[in-house]
């Protein structure tokens, strides 16, 4: 089914799950996932995303090869049972798993389902950070399906992943390739190091950089992210506060929904994909792109 679908339709209910993580039990992990997309299709949402890495703690704190045991290949247990919960529900579902694609090979890597239990499409993360506390670039292989929007019911979906959300060439890529919307499966929180005045910078340019891409692609943005602290098994480690404040911004990066810094929370909104079009046509910023002037961009920088 082409995007014109989600334009046809003019409206769309999307949603996201913000939620803390307790333990490594992915079963328990999985069924409290499952219960909050419950309770979003219940109410007639018909998209809904969950934050990054949702079936375990957020195990880069530290690099421990024991922490690989973590991962899973896909297909695998919880494509099974997140495939399953998207046909009972009969919705679109983003999920965001550690995954094994051979051994000595890991990726995180976001799948969708779209009302079935087969995989729709998924998407690996491209940038990899590594800073204290998300040593990332021990676990993960950067991403090589490059960016491509998934094709569901409801239209392209462009997915990324947290790092990813800093980097406007990664949501102008998928904006060209068609997507009608971007998702943002997110762990992002704050060092206890920091001082209050420096923890607000942070966060507010996470969600400032992430408005923008919608401003400048036009199209809706939705980021899901983790609430809650997680400790560090570094001995006198901060850990991480997560942030929460997870949103939903419209094509013009105005903000529909917003959760709170320590709740969980289910968000929903319904966008008006026709309002989107039409902030297409008249912020005209793919007309008038000088593609011919552009290619320094893919230098790593200007010497």
């Amino acid at each position: 089914m082409s995007s014109s679908h989600i334009t046809a339709n003019k409206s769309l209910k999307v949603g996201l799950v913000q939620q803390s993580v307790n333990s490594n039990d992915k079963n328990e992990n999985w069924e409290k996932s499952a219960n909050a997309v419950r309770k979003l299709a219940t109410d007639g949402c018909e998209c809904i995303l969950l934050q990054e890495l949702h079936s375990t703690l957020y195990f880069c704190q530290d690099e421990n090869v024991d922490a690989f045991d973590l991962a899973e290949p896909i297909p695998g247990a919880a494509t099974e049972f997140f495939g399953k919960l998207a046909q009972e529900l009969n919705i679109v579902l983003v999920t965001s798993l550690f995954e094994k694609r051979a051994s000595g090979l890991y990726h995180n890597t976001a799948v969708v389902f779209d009302r079935s239990s087969a995989i729709a499409g998924k998407y690996r993360k491209m940038h990899i950070p590594d800073d204290p506390g998300f040593y990332e670039k021990f676990y993960f292989t950067p991403g090589d399906m490059g960016f491509e929007p998934i094709q569901t019911s409801v239209g392209k979906l462009g997915v990324l992943v947290c790092w990813d959300q800093w980097y406007p060439e990664a949501a102008r890529l998928m904006a060209m390739a068609g997507a009608d919307i971007l998702f943002y499966p997110t762990a992002i929180g704050w060092d206890k190091n920091d001082d209050a005045s420096e923890q607000a910078r942070q966060q507010d340019a996470w969600q400032v950089i992430q408005r923008a891409h919608a401003v400048a692609n036009s199209v809706p943005v939705v980021v899901a992210n983790r609430v809650g602290f997680e400790a560090s098994p570094i001995k006198n480690d901060p850990g991480i506060q997560f942030w929460g404040h997870s949103f939903i911004a419209g094509p013009q990066g105005e903000l529909l929904a917003q959760a709170s810094s320590n709740n969980e929370e289910n968000l929903m909104v319904e966008l008006d994909m026709t309002r989107t079009e039409n902030v297409k046509r008249i912020w005209p910023y793919f007309r008038d792109r000088r593609i011919d002037a552009y290619d320094e961009l893919t230098k790593r920088w200007r010497d």
